[in-house]
């Protein structure tokens, strides 16, 4: 393999892990986004029905809504609805890395000049330093999660498989 190859095949395996890191962050932000979200819509929407069919003043509809005052905090503070638009797009930008990545390696490298190898090479890692500038760094769960994904083979294609070939 050629040091020109090497580098298109790290580029590869970095663009792999980074997307399914990605993904798996993208899951968890959906997630927190359903935990806080449901019980701040449920608390708020049941305190007011409380206040309003109370015939005499009762704390029950003050807890509440102070309960899904403070689920909805958590959700202006995380903001998990963007960081999963965040996600899935920093996921996907890495997912079309690792495609070229893989077709240059695979298919293009055979027939490519060693200056066009180069050349696609340098675009690929420009375009890598630019998702990597705009993508938040997946928690340790969501790496962990990645590694059991790619390691139960969830990166594999059945066609790279020997009775795919």
């Amino acid at each position: 393999m050629t040091p020109i190859a090497r580098e298109v095949d790290r580029l590869h395996e970095s663009a792999m892990w980074s997307s399914q890191a990605q993904f798996e962050q993208m899951k968890l932000w959906r997630s927190m986004n359903m935990l806080l979200g449901v019980p701040a819509a449920v608390l708020a929407a049941v305190s007011g029905g409380t206040g309003l069919a109370a015939d005499q003043a009762t704390t029950v509809p003050s807890v509440l809504a102070l309960l899904a005052a403070g689920f909805g905090a958590g959700l202006t503070t995380l903001n998990p609805s963007r960081r999963v638009s965040q996600a899935q797009a920093s996921a996907n930008a890495y997912l079309e890395l690792q495609t070229e990545a893989r077709q240059l390696l695979t298919i293009d490298s055979a027939v490519s000049s060693r200056e066009d190898a180069r050349d696609r090479l340098a675009t690929l890692t420009a375009r890598r330093d630019e998702v990597n500038k705009t993508a938040d760094p997946p928690s340790l769960y969501a790496r962990w999660r990645a590694d059991r994904n790619i390691g139960r083979g969830g990166q594999t294609y059945e066609a790279d498989t020997s009775n795919g070939s």
